[in-house]
């Protein structure tokens, strides 16, 4: 038996080993915190055949460094400090910089502390396969390790430790190089790289190599394309552009000091939430009922911020009360007076002057005078078209009065070409330009490039860096270029990153993950004492078989039912089995959970999971054995629940059906096998649930994208929603405080106002909304016998009053939220579809543990945790869906030009564009929002003469057009009016893609409006 030595430290060490802090608990309780320390020797460099660390495992920094820089010929490793990975984090990741680089343990620990989303990155950024960075973990090397010093910062503090860190580097590389007699010593430095001038001048103090992050690029093989990957915050020696370096007033109020903000939030006398522009009035934000904006002419920055203190949200009204705030930013506002109180506007304001007329990137005094006029302009056009307004249409109105939370990230963009002198269309050097967002609800954003000639024409990438009190535009740098635009592929890339829609390629990690056996992988044999088949029900003889839309491949549901001797049916869901092959806590776990959901867009699907779980291994094709979950119900006639049992299984489909194959097999009466039958069983007990659900109070509302839905749509869907409502009862009974669950909240009854005065006024129905079912019964109402398609218009309009459904952790807020608005149900959750949903895969994990058959992952034990994974969840899912509907959009918008081309050489040379019949969902002082049904689209048309407006009675009154228009009167166009309009497809300026313009044809020509 070995011998073992006990050694104590002696106690003049203490002091470098433990680290004293005090923490304030919940309850505001403060406590000492004492942590120890042990420090070692044999913490290795990570440079590869060093001398000294002998036995190092896997190290990745060059023997020699790198030598190609031009200052450091001799061979360099490079250094930085906690903020160039805060500020510069675009060109650490750029594939062009490659110096290999040392990450100390102070510098992640800091970064963790100040941004998490950077932290992310920065441990994706070590363990990418073309990066060489070693951390090391220099907090825990007896020679690296510092202690604060009395009356130090703990800025100061980590500042001292990254120096002594490339200290003891360089001091170690001349250490593993001996000098050689006869020969010159070549040794590679430690570079410090920082933007702190004062930490740079104590490193060359202490004879430490350091450059700031610019000095040092420049001196780059690639420096020209580099350059422009620097962020403009932090940037020493960068000369900024005139805008932000002139001396002149404010256009803006500073913000008050965040200890101050959170204060006022908590004393009640400010209010916090999110910023939400108005993409229809750069003046204002409100709600809108329309998607489609008609060019970045129409719009501009204002927004509306939505407080629990008040039934609508707060409007704010100018650039001077929006005070910087960029859409998305969790923002503190203060609310003005009530007498000060505005109402929104029924216009859509043109900004094309404001926006482009006398805008200079680069000229600061022009600029300065001219916002100066504009936001006078701005006030006296305010006080105009509120003037008019009810005080009942009056909201709270108040300013920006400082930013808690910052949304800024990388924005799809193209250079205005307007920004880019004439003269200059050609030039290499550096220029300042300005860059629109492909976003409607963007600011402009001023960078600086030496590239702006060969960006001209395409889709780039870009990061805003800071917004000053004196600038009128924040200012960011280019991340890259994605492409021409219109070009198909820079279209769908730049679409997911608009979305923010992760799309790179599974990683090695991920893909290992995956059952060795590839594609050959199958259901063992059935052996007790197989792990699979531990506590699986065996249901391979059932007549089990999928229905879904044509060409699915990703099957995750297949369906049976069958009668039991007792007279009562048998029924059972069966859904693919996931989280077999996703375990918990692995890389291909992480990732599914930061991809949240699988995107679907018109032509591409960006998989939450590799492809051979998606469509393979947990697809559950037909005559295949595969793993399920299965959901079984003993249902009485009137489908009514006996009992219901949730249980592992093997299956094998017998079929798979597309919903009209099904319907078909269904309707056929010369059928009458098995599975015929079963179908038929499943199809009137589906009747028979939707009855249940529509007399418990359950909504039937409807979308843009109309699509024909037969019976057996509706019978997989009752049943999927049964299972989901099963499911979440058990789940929740057994994990009552970190059950995930989905809940959608009872909107406010404001939501409905405009729609229930609109409908009252222009059709005399009444919408009553007091619970889902009575708004059910209304909108059976709402029928038009001339216009078959208005209820299904209504219902959409509806749609848009409502609240999104959510995810959320079942500790975590009151049962009574617990319910399902549209569903009419009192608890649910997302079971059905954990191939494509994240959600349904911890659904699957917690139901596996409520029935016994594996014990729960901790992570799902602890509420905070399950919190976490639900925002992302959540926030996965809202931009998965707007990306879908900008898929749609773009290729509508593609297909529309196809048509008008077609048309155009067939019978109408002049263009005269797509005619199609359209109903008036809204009017504005100066326009019609209109919806062709026809279609599923939406779109603006914008009156430049005068009309006369009725707010009250949603009326415009439009002047014909053309020879003696003057001696006709004008004529009444009001919502729910039916209209026809004419579709054009024409380059945006703000996407530079086809988009969809509408004029009016009947009941008035608007062309000559």
């Amino acid at each position: 038996m070995p011998q073992i030595t006990i050694q104590k430290r002696p106690r003049g060490e203490g002091v470098v080993t433990q680290r004293k802090f005090f923490k304030k608990t919940s309850r505001g309780k403060v406590i000492k915190v004492l942590r120890e320390r042990y420090l070692r020797d044999d913490i290795y460099c990570g440079i590869i055949a060093c001398r000294i660390c002998v036995g190092a495992v896997n190290p990745v920094l060059p023997a020699a460094g790198d030598v190609t820089h031009k200052q450091f010929t001799t061979g360099h490793y490079v250094l930085p400090d906690t903020n160039i990975f805060l500020s510069q984090m675009d060109l650490m990741e750029s594939p062009s910089f490659t110096p290999p680089i040392i990450l100390l343990q102070t510098v992640l620990e800091e970064v963790r502390h100040r941004s998490l989303p950077l932290y992310n990155r920065l441990k994706a950024l070590v363990k990418a396969d073309e990066k060489k960075i070693w951390v090391f973990y220099n907090e825990f090397r007896s020679e690296t390790a510092v202690v604060t010093e009395e009356n130090e910062t703990p800025n100061d503090r980590n500042d001292r430790g990254i120096r002594r860190g490339a200290e003891w580097y360089n001091t170690h590389l001349a250490l593993a190089h001996p000098p050689v007699r006869g020969q010159t010593r070549k040794i590679s430095q430690v570079v410090l790289l920082t933007d702190d001038v004062a930490n740079r001048q104590k490193a060359e103090m202490e004879n430490i190599p350091t450059v700031s992050i610019r000095k040092y690029v420049e001196g780059l093989q690639e420096a020209e394309k580099l350059l422009d990957l620097l962020a403009a915050t932090g940037t020493d020696g960068l000369e900024q552009t005139r805008a932000a370096t002139t001396t002149r007033t404010a256009l803006y109020a500073n913000y008050i000091p965040t200890a101050t903000l959170l204060a006022g939030v908590k004393a009640g006398e400010l209010h916090q939430g999110h910023f939400n522009a108005n993409q229809y009035n750069y003046l204002e934000v409100r709600p809108s009922t329309i998607r489609l904006a008609k060019s970045r002419d129409d719009i501009i920055f204002q927004g509306t911020v939505s407080v629990p203190t008040f039934t609508k949200p707060v409007l704010l009204v100018g650039r001077e009360n929006m005070n910087r705030a960029v859409h998305g930013d969790v923002v503190v506002v203060e609310v003005f007076d009530e007498s000060e109180w505005k109402a929104p506007t029924d216009e859509v304001v043109d900004q094309e002057g404001a926006h482009s007329k006398n805008d200079n990137a680069e000229d600061s005094e022009e600029e300065s005078d001219g916002d100066e006029f504009k936001l006078r302009e701005e006030t006296r056009a305010l006080r105009s078209v509120h003037t008019k307004k009810g005080s009942a249409e009056k909201q709270p109105t108040g300013r920006v009065v400082g930013i808690i939370k910052r949304n800024w990230r990388a924005y799809v963009c193209h250079l205005d070409t307007a920004s880019l002198p004439s003269t200059a269309s050609t030039s290499l050097s550096t220029q300042t330009v300005f860059a629109l967002p492909l976003s409607r609800l963007l600011p402009r954003i001023r960078l600086r490039t030496r590239q702006a000639p060969a960006l001209l024409g395409q889709k780039i990438l870009v990061t805003i860096d800071r917004w000053d009190a004196h600038s009128r535009y924040p200012e960011g740098h280019l991340v890259r270029a994605l492409g021409k635009a219109e070009d198909k592929e820079t279209e769908q890339e730049s679409l997911l990153l608009e979305f923010e829609v992760p799309y790179r390629p599974f990683g090695k990690a991920i893909l290992d993950c995956l059952p060795s056996e590839g594609d050959q992988w199958v259901v063992p044999p059935k052996v007790t004492t197989d792990p699979v088949w531990r506590d699986r029900m065996d249901l391979r003889d059932l007549d089990i078989c999928s229905i879904d839309p044509p060409g699915c491949q990703d099957i995750d549901d297949a369906l049976h039912a069958r009668r039991l001797p007792n007279g009562h049916i048998e029924a059972g869901v069966h859904i693919a089995d996931v989280s077999h092959f996703v375990q918990a806590d692995t890389p291909m776990d992480s990732e599914a959970a930061s991809r949240g959901t699988t995107v679907y867009l018109v032509d591409k699907r960006i998989d939450m999971l590799p492809a051979l779980l998606g469509i393979n291994l947990c697809s559950l094709r037909p005559h295949v054995e595969r793993l399920a979950f299965s959901v079984i119900w003993e249902l009485t006639e009137d489908a009514d629940i006996v009992s219901v049992k949730f249980t592992k299984s093997v299956i094998a489909s017998k079929a798979a059906f597309e919903y009209e194959e099904a319907q078909i097999r269904k309707d056929d009466l010369n059928r009458t096998d098995s599975l015929t039958q079963s179908i038929r069983l499943l199809n009137a007990l589906a009747i028979k649930l939707k009855a249940q659900r529509m007399a418990a109070g359950a909504l039937n509302l409807a979308s843009p994208e109309q699509k024909e839905l037969k019976e057996t749509n509706s019978l997989v869907e009752e049943f999927m929603l049964l299972a989901n409502v099963s499911v979440a009862k058990k789940i929740d009974e057994v994990f009552p405080q970190t059950a995930v669950l989905r809940r959608h909240l009872p909107p406010p009854k404001t939501n409905f106002e405009k729609l229930q005065d609109v409908l009252l006024k222009r059709k005399g129905f009444k919408l009553d909304v007091s619970s889902s079912g009575a708004l059910a019964v209304s909108l059976d109402k709402c029928v038009d016998p001339s216009a078959p398609a208005f209820n299904t218009l209504v219902r959409i309009m509806a749609t848009r009053c409502m609240l999104s459904a959510e995810y959320f952790c079942s500790g975590s807020v009151s049962r009574d939220t617990f319910g399902h608005y549209g569903l009419a149900s009192p608890i649910y959750t997302h079971f059905t579809s954990p191939i494509r949903r994240y959600a349904d895969v911890l659904a699957h994990r917690q139901l596996a543990a409520a029935i016994s058959h594996v014990p729960l992952h901790p992570s799902l034990h602890l509420k905070s945790n399950v919190e976490r994974i639900m925002d992302v969840i959540n926030r996965r899912h809202r931009m998965a869906q707007m990306a879908g509907r900008a898929s749609v959009e773009f290729y509508v918008g593609l297909a529309l030009k196809g048509r008008a081309e077609a048309l155009a050489k067939e019978s109408c040379p002049t263009g005269e564009g797509i005619t199609e019949d359209a109903f008036v969902i809204r009017t504005f002082r100066n326009g019609v929002g209109v919806f062709v049904f026809q279609l599923g689209l939406e779109g603006l048309v914008t009156f430049k003469r005068d009309v006369q407006f009725d707010a009250d009675n949603y009326t415009v009154m439009v002047p014909p057009s053309g020879n003696g228009a003057e001696n006709v009167a004008p004529v009444a166009i009001s919502v729910f009016d039916k209209v026809k309009v004419r579709i054009e497809v024409e380059k945006d300026k703000n996407t530079q893609r086809g988009r969809v313009k509408m004029s009016l044809l009947s009941p008035v020509d608007s062309r000559g409006l």
